[in-house]
């Protein structure tokens, strides 16, 4: 792995040449022939790439990282609906071709030696952990949106992976998947270096893939926001947390490498005092919490987490550290979220064009499924008991534990179709805290249903049936209906 000098940040940077003008923010290349780039030392090449659009990188000479993994010298990667960093640590020559809505060097890179600094930093808790029970560092990464959180993670699992440790990295955004489709809290560990146009890759649901296989732990949640129904999705994360916590304790390489949360910018809500937070810290045992983009956060958490907090309540305290946001971090609409959805779904379906899968249809009739849909807030409220007293706190994370009416049990509809329906570890006939808490085994598309006739129609990743295992939709992700002709 390339590493920087020990000389402070922004010392000795050239200003990048290229063969042309560099593009600034904002600025379309829309030609298609063949351009070149060279970089100095910590400098980055910047894109933003449409789903409609192709965007081709070569690196011709020098080194260079997107994320934490190298890129092979004269090998070719293409990008599509990304926003990419390409990062170089002592200056690099790159090629590039086809069109991009944004692309230009990027001098403010200070963040780069700072989250090299924070690997460091693990690397050394890591050896400490080398031959004792304590485990290695456990990680939690917060902040608003569009700060960067994603790349800090694959960051340092992609430098973790270089120095041989094998970190487990969890995602609980329901909104983005991370080897399965949106809807879903992932665990998986990291064992082999991650890959550079599609980040921790794809799971190999249907077929060989080029990328070294990667298995995740996959949980649904079918609810886009921690705030929908909080006792969902705490209860997910328990789950999810006792599920990573006993596999570390069985794999002693894994427990020193530790483990790495990335979390939605929805849970930077200091008015439930930051609820959500303080559950993952506990249910996971944090013992380092990272904040990006909100000095208020950073000092929120620091107040109640911190050393100091901790010594006055006689207890230890979790460090908390302000880690910078890149300059390259832009905003992702809601527009772009909805297509990179799509895209993600797609993906576990069909694959890439380097890596394609083969799904299978199955038609099955109504008698022979166990469908249920996942109540929406209003609807369990409605359909609670739960009174709340009136010395409670009016705070939106104060709501019932997880109760009975959490699904419904249906007969398929129409409004099924463009969704996707998880298969969950459990029988047909489970109860609700069962259904809730099972792993999935894979998901299903609904690309048909026929009242009159009784049947649906399922694209599946897999030939083989699943038998008599309870289906669960719910409203995340939302229905793709071009999916399949």
């Amino acid at each position: 792995m390339s590493l920087p000098g020990l000389s402070l940040p922004g010392l000795g940077l050239s200003q990048p040449s290229s063969s042309h003008s560099a593009l600034g923010p904002g600025t379309s290349s829309n030609s298609q022939s063949t351009r070149t780039e060279e970089l100095g030392a910590r400098t980055e090449w910047r894109f933003e790439v449409n789903f409609h659009q192709q965007y081709h990188v070569r690196l011709l000479s020098g080194n260079a990282e997107i994320f934490g993994v190298e890129l092979a010298l004269n090998q070719r990667y293409s990008f599509s609906g990304a926003k990419g960093v390409i990062f170089t640590w002592h200056g690099c020559q790159l090629e590039l071709s086809g069109d991009a809505e944004s692309e230009y060097a990027g001098l403010e890179t200070e963040y780069a030696v700072e989250w090299l600094n924070v690997h460091g930093m693990l690397e050394s808790a890591r050896d400490l952990a080398h031959g004792t029970n304590d485990g290695g560092p456990r990680v939690l990464v917060v902040g608003p949106e569009s700060v960067g959180k994603s790349s800090l993670v694959r960051s340092l699992a992609g430098w973790s992976v270089k120095c041989g440790r094998t970190p487990a990295i969890v995602n609980v955004d329901p909104r983005e998947g991370l080897l399965a489709p949106p809807g879903s809290f992932t665990a998986v560990t990291v064992g082999s270096q991650l890959d550079v146009e599609n980040g921790y890759g794809i799971a190999p649901i249907s077929g060989p893939t080029v990328t070294p296989i990667k298995t995740p732990l996959i949980y649904h949640c079918p609810y886009s926001s921690p705030t929908e129904r909080p006792d969902v999705y705490k209860a997910l994360i328990t789950r999810t947390a006792l599920s990573v916590l006993n596999r570390m304790e069985e794999d002693k390489v894994s427990k020193e490498s530790g483990l790495m949360i990335d979390t939605p910018g929805l849970l930077n809500d200091p008015k439930s005092n930051y609820d959500m937070i303080a559950h993952l810290v506990s249910e996971f045992s944090i013992t380092l919490i990272l904040t990006l983009g909100s000095e208020r956060l950073y000092n929120d958490l620091n107040r109640r987490f911190g050393p100091k907090q901790a010594a006055s309540a006689e207890g230890e305290g979790i460090p908390v550290l302000r880690v910078s946001k890149p300059g390259g971090a832009v905003e992702r609409d809601a527009g772009f979220l909805k297509q990179l959805a799509n895209q993600q779904i797609r993906q576990y379906f069909f694959g890439t064009s380097k890596e394609p899968l083969n799904p299978h249809s199955h038609i099955c009739g109504f008698a022979e499924l166990s469908v249920y849909r996942a109540n929406s807030a209003t609807l369990a409220a409605a359909a609670s008991s739960y009174t709340k007293d009136e010395d409670e706190d009016d705070s939106p994370y104060t709501a019932p534990k997880a109760s009975a009416d959490d699904f419904e049990k249906m007969t398929p509809t129409n409004a099924m179709l463009g969704r996707l329906v998880a298969i969950k570890y459990c029988d047909g006939d489970s109860d609700d805290f069962t259904i809730r808490d099972s792993a999935v085994m894979g998901f299903l598309y609904v690309s048909e249903v026929d009242e009159q006739k009784k049947r649906v129609r399922f694209l599946a990743p897999h030939p083989q049936r699943w038998g008599d295992k309870a289906l669960v939709w719910g409203g995340c992700p939302e229905a793709v209906t071009d999916l399949v002709g």
